[in-house]
């Protein structure tokens, strides 16, 4: 077990989902569950046996066909890998253990940010590193210069010309340019220690003070940055960085505290595998496969030196591979090549190893933005829980001539007042905003709807509601007097077994109106434009030759220029399963994954629902109306938004399902009990939902890869646990 479980398994437990064994043998299938503290608990002697029968019950086939196409790694058998993936994604979506929501992004917008001057990669984190941004002051940017700037990106796409173009070309239209960042933000980070966090409400602040070894630039293309070149050994095993000399690393107040160094990516991949904080699966088997790297998380070894990164000298890097990984570069722009300060680390009490522990007295280390070392274009000056984060452009910066932002405020916003976004950037406190909701009709009739106003482009990520199919927890588990379930423990029982049901949860699933449920947010005209109805995006890669594989037993080629979602679309129908998860027809006739809904299925949820009921009338679950599937849905009440939509899910599902499912909206008052219900969780005892909208993925590198490997089975898919196991 590894020393992240450990310490998980200290949290309060949940309670467990045998619930009719209640304390003394007496029945208490009638008692609320929040009334019954005392009904039969969470078992860690079982959980994990427990969790290993259930993914194999409802993610088995998923796995098996997945394990196959990771075998496919050389640059020639790319196509045969990315078929197989989509065959095994194909059988993920069938099997219901989560309805794909929305990407961010295909909203309106205003603001005034040219376009595309942020990097737009969609996997990794270089998208939000912003100190690239061309930010004008004054007015909102018009709709027709954003569609030009937007147009002529497109040309130089590569070139390396687009941003002296939008500068010469703002300047044109008389234009003083802003060097402030200034936007909001929704969650305080946990931690300013970026190599011990998965959650993006951590990196995302963190990424602006340091830089990587590589970075994608505005235009998409991947530029040297720490690292000033790379060589590749001809059998794709080794990758030596050169890395840039005269790089220093401050404290928050911009003094030195030592030299950029090799070792720095030493230290900090060491401090990684340590530290456990979700990501470090990146770096094994399941990733790039690093040398050594599996062996040293198991507990094998405790020598690093094994691992295959290390330092050459000053500033030579060299990453070993225990096998070709064609994606490895795009890898590099993620937190888990992020270099640290040997130095600096142990000076805040950091160690390494078996000596290392994030609780220690004397343990300082990314506790705040003042524990932390600074080689990126920014240092923080201020960081106010739930107020504001204050970021100033770093002295020392090795590249400051070539960034276009010199600070940033980044202003909290709980989500309780709808307009405040839209009025802190009409008043130019912040440099743009969604128009969702209320700030929509605010702007119509504040007139800077109407040519200003334009759809933002989509990204990759993929916000899902997930399914809970083995339930423990009722109530929050850092408080459990927090988004407390009414059910009763016969309800939560009956809900169990219908949930471990595969056509119930296509049912479900099916019952979505999700257009309805994003026009909460977006509006009624864009309800379609975020949608999704994969996890991985239909056109994240293609075949680059025609490839044959086994579809339920039949051979299938599809052509060289196959699009991913083509595929997961073929598994999809040779199951029976009626969705539509890749569209030809859009985007000019390219085809894509997203921007309809292809699960909204009344007649189809009746059908499968009909099974699910005669399935689970013989196991002694009977559903009729006087019996109903109850299902918690926590719901962030003090928004207004995700208080419609929660309002629009219940309408939803349970017209679609003739009321025999019922969405209990369980209300979470504070943005932190909804947090805590269903993201801030660690294990799947703690997932305090039956359903689950507020948590999603988005990749880390340009394969598939990236986004299955968060359903794998044992606690190496991060995702895995929002399904109640591991």
């Amino acid at each position: 077990m590894n020393k992240k479980l450990t310490r998980l398994l200290c949290v309060v437990l949940a309670l467990v989902m045998a619930f009719s064994l209640a304390a003394c043998g007496k029945s208490k299938k009638d008692t609320t569950l929040a009334n019954d503290p005392e009904a039969a608990r969470y078992n860690p002697e079982t959980y994990d046996d427990e969790s290993a029968k259930v993914y194999e019950q409802v993610l088995g086939e998923f796995a098996s066909i997945y394990e196959e196409a990771k075998q496919y790694k050389e640059q020639d058998e790319l196509s045969k890998r990315y078929a197989l993936m989509a065959v095994a994604e194909g059988k993920m979506l069938g099997s219901a253990i989560m309805i794909p929501l929305q990407s961010r992004g295909g909203n309106y917008a205003i603001s005034r940010v040219a376009p595309r001057t942020i990097n737009s990669t969609l996997w990794g984190s270089d998208n939000e590193r912003y100190h690239s941004a061309i930010i004008v002051k004054g007015d909102f940017l018009p709709l027709d210069q954003v569609n030009e700037m937007r147009a002529k990106w497109g040309e130089l796409i590569g070139t390396g010309t687009y941003e002296q173009w939008v500068k010469d070309y703002l300047a044109s239209k008389g234009y003083e340019l802003n060097d402030e960042y200034n936007m909001g933000y929704t969650s305080d980070p946990n931690t300013w220690d970026v190599l011990a966090t998965s959650m993006e409400a951590d990196s995302e602040k963190i990424i602006q003070t340091y830089d990587g070894l590589y970075e994608y630039d505005m235009e998409n293309v991947q530029q040297p940055a720490l690292a000033t070149s790379v060589e590749v050994s001809a059998d794709g095993l080794k990758y030596t960085f050169k890395i840039r000399e005269g790089v220093i690393w401050t404290d928050s107040q911009g003094r030195k505290v030592a030299d950029l160094k090799a070792d720095d990516w030493v230290a900090g991949m060491q401090h990684m595998l340590d530290a456990a904080g979700g990501l470090e699966y990146l770096v094994g088997p399941d990733g790039c496969n690093i040398a050594g790297a599996d062996a040293y998380m198991a507990g094998e070894t405790t020598d690093f030196s094994t691992v295959g990164v290390k330092a050459i000298d000053d500033h030579t890097l060299e990453y070993t591979l225990a096998a070709p990984c064609p994606f490895f570069m795009t890898m590099l722009g993620y937190s888990v090549f992020a270099p640290m300060s040997r130095e600096y680390y142990v000076s805040q009490g950091g160690k390494f190893g078996e000596e290392y522990d994030d609780e220690a007295s004397d343990y300082t280390y990314g506790k705040t933005p003042d524990n932390i070392a600074y080689n990126g274009p920014f240092v923080v000056t201020n960081a106010t829980a739930e107020n504001t984060i204050v970021f100033k452009a770093a002295e020392n910066y090795w590249n400051a001539e070539n960034t276009n932002i010199k600070s940033m405020t980044w202003y909290y916003n709980d989500g309780t007042d709808a307009l405040k976004n839209y009025n802190d950037a009409k008043a130019e406190k912040i440099a743009g905003c969604g128009l969702t909701g209320s700030s929509l009709e605010q702007a119509k009739k504040d007139g800077l709807f109407e040519g200003h106003a334009y759809v933002s482009a989509t990204n990759a990520t993929s916000f899902m509601g997930f399914f809970n199919v083995n339930r423990y927890a009722f109530s929050n588990f850092n408080d459990n007097t927090a988004a407390v379930s009414t059910k009763t423990v016969a309800q939560a029982e009956r809900t169990l077994a219908a949930m471990q049901n595969v056509h119930f949860r296509r049912a479900l699933l099916m019952s979505l109106d999700r257009g309805a449920y994003n026009a909460q947010g977006v509006g009624e005209e864009l309800k379609y434009n975020s949608l999704i109805n994969s996890y991985t995006p239909g056109n994240f890669v293609f075949l680059t030759e025609d490839t044959t594989i086994d579809i339920n037993g039949t051979a299938t080629t599809f052509p060289a220029g196959t699009f991913y979602g083509e595929i997961v679309q073929a598994q999809l129908d040779a199951d029976g399963i009626t969705a539509k998860v890749w569209d030809p027809t859009m985007e000019g006739g390219i085809g894509a994954s997203s921007g309809f809904d292809g699960w909204y299925n009344p007649e189809a949820a009746q059908a499968e629902l009909k099974i699910a009921i005669e399935e689970l009338g013989k196991a002694g679950v009977k559903i009729n109306e006087k019996n109903p599937i109850y299902v918690d849905l926590p719901v962030f009440s003090g928004s207004e938004v995700y208080a419609n939509r929660g309002e629009a899910f219940k309408q939803s599902v349970e017209s679609a399902t003739g009321n025999l499912i019922i969405v209990n909206k369980v209300d979470c008052p504070t943005s932190d009990d909804w947090y805590y219900a269903g993201y801030y969780y660690g294990t799947g005892y703690e997932a305090n939902f039956d359903i689950c909208d507020l948590s999603g993925w988005g990749p880390d590198y340009g394969d598939p890869q990236t986004y299955l490997d968060t359903m794998q089975a044992d606690y190496a898919g991060y995702m895995v646990k929002a399904l109640g196991i591991y």
